[in-house]
């Protein structure tokens, strides 16, 4: 199995979830995503960088697509990705709720 298929799970529910929450996104959450993508991309990059080339891990060469940013293989992108949509995606569901409640944490 390679690592693109273990990713793609985590990826699709989380932008079906994302796609369904974009509807009570506020002003402006496209641009927000956007640029915490940015950073995120960023960190994973420099961070798993470091973390292969002080030999905490590595990956197997067969497995894996074949481009990387530094040391890290495309597909450790996938994750933190991941982990924004689903992030977003119940901050909205669960936000529009309490803004309609108005409960305020």
């Amino acid at each position: 199995m390679s690592y693109a298929v273990l990713c793609l799970p985590f990826l699709l529910v989380s932008a079906v979830l994302a796609a369904v929450a974009w509807r009570r996104a506020p002003a402006g959450h496209a641009a927000a995503l956007a640029i915490t993508a940015g950073g995120l991309v960023l960190l994973t990059a420099v961070f798993d960088t470091l973390m292969i080339a002080a030999g905490l891990f590595d990956y197997a060469d067969a497995p894996l697509l074949g481009p990387r940013l530094g040391l890290a293989p495309i597909e450790d992108f996938a994750y933190p990705i991941a982990a924004l949509l689903l992030c977003s995606a119940v901050w909205n569901l669960l936000g529009s709720r309490a803004a309609t409640t108005g409960d305020r944490a």
